[in-house]
């Protein structure tokens, strides 16, 4: 690669190894010939990392808070201050303001990509100080910029209607790849006829629909849930599971690398997705597992929010349930297990990948950037 390729800095506020969207771009923007270094944090829990380019985490004292968001700001500007680099790529709103700061002091190229509708977030529910400087930094910065990318149409509307900014939709579309060779479903203890359930997430958190999924499995029949990831509500669910006496039909497994998941997708008869409309954030958002599910074929069950019944009426691939209540999720997985639609359903989400997929996707990345090489 030339020594004179473009250079640039991505930076996100996690550990860098289960970011599959950030991967994905950095994969895409080194193809295109670009140099790259991508900056995050060192959790207690991190992992050695092997990539194809410079990857650079902060030991920060602070985990979570005020205090943590602080010290980062701090960090990443004076990292930025001194670092050879031509683009900035600021992800999410949290490591906006030193980007932009350094862009604008050292004339660089400033790129944003919104991963989700920060100052609706549900960590920012009811909490109104933080909530007011994050939409403060957020209105100074955001209509000043000339490249912005978020992860579904409704959100950049959003956006657009505010700013009055361009704004790109680019989703998080797993590459089309070939099938995951499937778990083995006899070395997982699974009946002859017993249906997979599966919800899967890096953020299983409070209103996202876990709880009511648990509690449903008392009226689900000849089916096991299988609960794949982390998040603040597990330990409830676990504790709701043993009340239950549900330990025979729910299973948990801690987070996956990506393609140990897939193996478990695989095998899936359904995926749900039953985040609850109790904050924008959530109300708006297309989670990262519909697309997984399509890609593996496997019919999907999701509440009722607008871009997760726009994925499951265009394309055919599964039902949407009314009212995430336990009721109304039971009755829903028992009518798609035993549904003649079923087939259909798999078929449409294999055709769906073929459209759906982050060769497609990434088109409008390479656009973007065409223009800074």
């Amino acid at each position: 690669m030339s020594s004179r390729a473009k250079h640039i800095t991505v930076l996100v506020s996690n550990d860098l190894q289960h970011d599959q969207r950030v991967a994905k771009v950095c994969e895409t923007l080194l193809g295109m010939g670009f140099r790259l270094s991508l900056v995050g944090r060192m959790l207690p829990d991190s992992k050695p990392m092997q990539r194809p380019y410079e990857t650079r985490r902060f030991h920060l004292p602070f985990r979570t808070g005020a205090l943590f968001y602080t010290v980062l700001q701090f960090r990443l500007f004076f990292y930025l201050l001194v670092k050879r680099t031509d683009i900035i790529l600021a992800n999410d709103l949290d490591t906006l303001l030193p980007a932009f700061i350094i862009a604008r002091l050292r004339g660089k190229e400033l790129v944003y990509d919104s991963h989700e509708y920060f100052t609706e977030a549900e960590g920012l529910t009811n909490r109104p100080f933080p909530k007011r400087v994050w939409l403060a930094v957020e209105g100074f910065i955001f209509p000043k910029l000339k490249h912005v990318f978020t992860v579904n149409e409704t959100i950049a509307g959003i956006y657009r209607a505010l700013y009055h900014v361009p704004v790109r939709v680019v989703r998080n579309i797993p590459m089309l790849q070939q099938p995951a060779q499937a778990a083995d479903r006899k070395t997982l203890g699974l009946a002859d006829g017993e249906s997979v359930i599966l919800l899967q997430g890096a953020f299983i958190d409070p209103d996202r629909g876990g709880m009511e999924l648990v509690q449903s499995m008392q009226w689900v029949k000849q089916a096991v849930l299988f609960v794949i990831g982390t998040g603040r509500d597990l330990d409830a669910m676990k504790r709701e599971v043993v009340r239950l006496n549900l330990e025979s039909s729910v299973r948990f497994i801690p987070k996956l690398p990506y393609q140990e998941l897939r193996a478990y997708t695989a095998i899936a008869d359904v995926g749900v997705s039953l985040d609850k409309p109790l904050h924008l954030n959530y109300a708006y958002s297309l989670p990262n597992k519909v697309f997984d599910y399509i890609h593996a074929g496997v019919p999907l069950l999701v509440s009722d929010l607008p871009e997760l019944r726009r994925m499951v009426e265009t394309h055919n691939v599964g039902k949407i349930v009314r009212a995430v209540t336990p009721e109304d999720i039971a009755k829903a997985l028992n009518e798609m297990l035993q549904s003649q639609e079923r087939v259909q359903w798999r078929q449409n989400a294999l055709k769906a990948r073929e459209v759906l997929n982050w060769q497609n996707e990434s088109l409008v990345l390479r656009e973007v950037y065409a223009q800074l090489v």
